[in-house]
């Protein structure tokens, strides 16, 4: 246990583990094959491994800018906007959290429809199975949209990302569950019908495809897989939850290490297979390619639906606990904010500890998100642009430039050349994975109504 500032830290090396693969390995990694096959083998392949060295790279950089100006013994950071501060100064703060917070926000949106989709998958499924493919299983996506944020609501209590820690391993074990399964199914596919699908470039237009969509799909899938490797907004967050010693960034990269490589492991498996399997017709989400074995695709769903219930706790955190710093800190007299009540369990002798404003703005928060979600059912596509423009400022520009000035390395040297170079390119990939969002935001909005849950 480590009690520094007030904050009692407990969180170690699996810990560490468990959240960065929690905030890592998404649903996303179920459209990685799509992808692949827009890019093709090449492209596809190179892109994959690309962007996880990149990641990794970042994020280690980012482990060191914990504490400054010493990494080991200087002042916590304690938040990603709060090592922006101290290392950039002020005047980069407010970028970063607009950005950084936009796309936690925007995640739960995007967490709150995908659960949605994949509830009525799972129920409508069992429909077909029990009476027939020609049945009428229609599903309610707004009442599933609201019993996601109920459980949202229930889960928000937990005090703080070290009290998730039980979330985050199952959402690890979840998002390993599903996708060793869609892993399995490709592989079934490919065995049952051995034969080398899709092509090195995939420069074929196919039916109905202009060159522009062409190139606009290309942008997105660069731009999808550049996104799936994220994680480095919530990297110091985690970091702030180990004790010490060892010192904070020496686990923090051991475990960014074994996180990355376990993501990186899981999507070159499965977006190669996929792509092996399905060729260039691979689906946008690999398990919508699959119908049996019925209980092991409806096993994949469900795993799917519980990693994100869990996820959504590990990226709402951060959101919680920086508004309500802030407001205690600014109404340190206010009895709302700051007085904590103290209510046994039934049946255990936990204690639940509570604030009135954690027991009614956090529901109130969550209830605004599932709002959003109903609003605007299309939002996965908005969220790609997000997506696509955070890419270069949280996972390359700020952890770059804050270890620049972190380990003083001197403008004009080899090492700062490097650097920059890494961001230039990483800002054309923001910049073309843009313009791909874009278009598919734009496609969408053509075919979505407002309020209307398409699933």
């Amino acid at each position: 246990m480590d009690v520094d500032d007030g904050h009692i830290r407990t969180g170690t090396l699996w810990t560490a583990i468990a959240h960065a693969i929690t905030a890592t390995i998404g649903s996303g990694v179920l459209s990685l094959p799509w992808s692949v096959a827009q890019l093709g083998w090449i492209f596809g392949g190179f892109a994959l491994i690309f962007f996880s060295i990149v990641t990794y790279y970042t994020a280690i950089l980012l482990c060191d800018c914990y504490r400054s100006p010493d990494p080991v013994n200087g002042r916590r950071n304690s938040t990603y906007k709060a090592a922006v501060r101290a290392c950039l100064g002020p005047r980069e703060v407010l970028l970063c959290s607009i950005v950084q917070y936009a796309i936690l926000w925007g995640s739960l949106i995007g967490y709150t429809v995908t659960t949605s989709t994949s509830m009525a998958t799972v129920k409508r499924s069992h429909c077909f199975n029990d009476k027939g493919k020609d049945a009428n299983c229609y599903v309610s996506g707004t009442l599933l949209i609201l019993l996601f944020g109920a459980i949202e609501v229930i889960l928000s209590q937990f005090p703080n990302l070290e009290k998730v820690t039980l979330l985050s391993y199952i959402a690890a074990l979840t998002s390993f569950a599903y996708s060793f399964i869609s892993s399995y199914l490709c592989v079934k596919k490919v065995a049952s019908h051995p034969q080398l699908r899709g092509s090195l470039m995939n420069l074929d237009m196919g039916v109905g495809i202009t060159p522009a969509t062409k190139v606009f799909r290309y942008f997105q899938a660069l731009g999808n897989i550049a996104f799936a490797y994220t994680y480095n907004m919530l990297l110091l967050e985690i970091q702030d939850t180990l004790r010490s010693p060892p010192s904070e960034n020496k686990t923090m990269k051991k475990a960014s290490t074994f996180a990355v490589g376990t993501t990186t492991m899981f999507y070159v498996t499965l977006g190669c297979m996929g792509y092996l399997a399905f060729g260039n017709n691979a689906p946008g989400n690999i398990l919508t390619g699959f119908f049996e074995p019925f209980w092991l695709v409806d096993t994949a769903n469900i795993s799917v639906i519980i990693h994100l219930i869990a996820a959504y706790q590990v990226y709402a955190q951060p959101i919680y606990s920086i508004h309500e710093k802030w407001l205690a800190s600014n109404f340190p007299n206010t009895w709302f904010f700051t007085k904590v009540y103290t209510l046994p369990l039934p049946c255990t002798s936990h204690k639940f500890q509570f604030t009135l404003m954690k027991l009614l703005l956090r529901p109130a928060f969550i209830i605004v998100t599932t709002f959003f979600a109903l609003l605007f059912p299309f939002f996965n596509a908005i969220l790609g642009l997000l997506g696509a423009l955070a890419f270069f400022p949280l996972t390359v520009y700020f952890p770059v430039n804050m270890y620049i000035v972190q380990a003083k390395i001197k403008r004009g040297s080899t090492t700062w050349k490097f650097m920059q170079s890494l961001s230039m390119i990483c800002l054309a990939v923001t910049l073309v994975a843009g313009i791909g969002s874009v278009a598919d935001v734009v496609d969408r909005l053509k075919q979505a109504s407002l309020f209307k849950v398409e699933l």
